[in-house]
C-alpha cells in the first residue's frame, strides 16, 4: 500500500508543480538574479507548495498513526505559511525564526516529542531535564535552516532530501516505527516528482515553503525515529544529513574566522565551491548527491555495527569531511590545517 501511495504522491507533484508555477508568475513570486544567485533569469519559486501538496494527497491516502501526527501535520502547515508568506513578500529574518519556533513548539508542546534522555555506550544514561525542550527546538529549527541553506543550485535541496528522507525510511524500518516509513517514503516521491522541473535547467524553483517545509519535516521525522534511545542512535540522523548540517556548520566557522556576522550570506558555500573548484552546475549537483548518498549509506553501516565500529566509522567520516572542506575552501580559502601538516612532513 506504501509503495501505491508513492506513486500516487509522485504524480501529483507532476500535476501540482505546473499548477503552482502558473500562480507564482501570477502572484509575483519569482527570484530574480543577484550577485550572490547562480541562476541568470526570473525564475518563479514556491514550487515547495507542489510538494506540500502532493504530500498531504498520499498522507490521507495512507493515514499513517502516531501520537505526534497531529502535532507534525500543523507544525508543518504553519512553516508552509511562513515560507509561502517569505516567497511572496519576504519576512523579515526575526519573523521567519519566530514562525519556526511556533512550528517547532507546538510539535514539543502540543505533541510531546522531545529527547528526554540518552543512553550511553558504555553503560549509564544522560537525562537532559530541563534542557530537553531547548534542546529539541534547536534540533528543529537547526535542521530547518540548514536544508534552506543548501537550496543554491537547480534540484540541490530536493535531491539531497529525497536521500536522506529515503534514508529515514530505511532506518525506520528496522525499527518497525511504520509511522516514519511512510511519511518518509511519501515525501521522498513528492520530491521525485518535483524534481522533474527543478532539475537543471529548472522551470521552477522550491523556494522557502519547499526547503523550510522539507528541513522541517526531516528534522521531526528523525526526533520521531530515534527519540530516547541510545547516543549512538542519536548521532544517527546526523550522519544522515551529513551534507546540509556540514554545510552550515562550515558557513559558521568561515564567517567566524571572517568576522562576519553568522547570518550574513555568501557564496562560499558547498555548491559555490564545486562551481569555482570548475564543476559544470549539473555535476556540481551530482557530487552533493553522491556525497549525500554516501552520508546515507555510512548511517546504515554505523547502525549495523558494534560499538568500536560505529566509533570508527565516525573518525573516518570526520577525517573525510575536514580533508573535503579543506581542499574545496569551505571554511575559506586559507584554512588547510590538515593539509599544510601533510605538506609540512614531505
Amino acid at each position: 500500500m506504501t509503495f501505491l501511495t508513492m506513486i500516487v504522491a509522485f504524480v501529483a507533484a507532476i500535476l501540482l508543480t505546473p499548477i503552482v508555477k502558473w500562480l507564482a508568475v501570477r502572484l509575483g513570486a519569482v527570484d530574480r538574479p543577484n550577485h550572490r544567485k547562480v541562476h541568470q533569469r526570473i525564475m518563479p519559486r514556491m514550487g515547495g507548495l507542489a510538494i506540500y501538496g502532493a504530500f498531504l494527497v498520499g498522507y490521507f491516502i495512507l493515514r499513517p498513526e502516531s501520537e505526534y501526527a497531529t502535532a507534525i501535520l500543523i507544525g508543518a502547515s504553519i512553516i508552509v505559511l511562513i515560507g509561502l508568506l517569505d516567497d511572496l513578500m519576504e519576512l523579515s529574518a526575526k519573523a521567519k525564526m519566530a514562525g519556526q519556533l511556533l512550528a517547532a513548539g507546538i510539535v514539543v508542546f502540543y505533541g510531546g516529542l522531545d529527547i528526554d534522555f540518552i543512553n550511553l555506550p558504555f553503560g549509564g544514561q544522560i537525562d537532559f531535564g530541563y534542557l530537553s525542550i531547548p534542546l529539541t527546538l534547536l534540533w528543529i529549527v537547526g535542521v530547518t535552516n540548514a536544508i534552506n541553506l543548501i537550496d543554491g543550485l537547480d534540484g540541490l535541496a530536493a535531491g539531497v532530501s529525497t536521500i536522506a528522507l529515503i534514508t529515514l525510511a530505511v532506518m525506520a524500518s528496522f525499527m518497525d516505527n511504520l509511522f516514519v516509513v511512510a511519511v518518509a517514503a511519501i515525501l521522498a516521491a513528492s520530491c521525485a516528482g518535483f524534481l522533474v522541473f527543478n532539475f537543471h535547467p529548472a522551470k521552477i524553483f522550491m523556494g522557502d515553503v519547499g526547503s523550510l517545509f522539507l528541513g522541517f519535516m526531516i528534522a521531526v521525522l528523525a526526533l520521531t525515529g530515534f527519540k530516547n534511545v541510545t547516543m549512538i542512535s542519536l548521532i544517527i540522523p546526523i550522519i544522515i544529513l551529513g551534507v546540509p548540517l556540514s554545510d552550515t556548520f562550515f558557513a559558521i566557522v568561515r564567517r567566524i574566522r571572517m568576522k562576519q556576522p553568522i547570518s550574513a550570506p555568501d557564496k562560499s558555500h558547498l555548491h559555490h565551491c564545486l562551481l569555482k573548484a570548475g564543476f559544470s552546475h549539473r555535476q556540481s549537483v551530482l557530487i552533493i548527491y553522491a556525497i549525500a548518498a554516501l552520508f546515507g549509506l555510512a548511517a546504515i553501516l554505523f547502525s549495523q555495527a558494534t560499538i568500536w565500529g560505529a566509533i570508527l566509522i565516525i573518525g573516518i567520516l570526520l577525517l573525510a569531511i575536514e580533508l573535503f572542506v579543506e581542499a574545496i575552501g569551505l571554511a575559506g580559502n586559507n584554512y588547510k590545517p590538515l593539509l599544510n601538516l601533510v605538506r609540512t612532513k614531505k
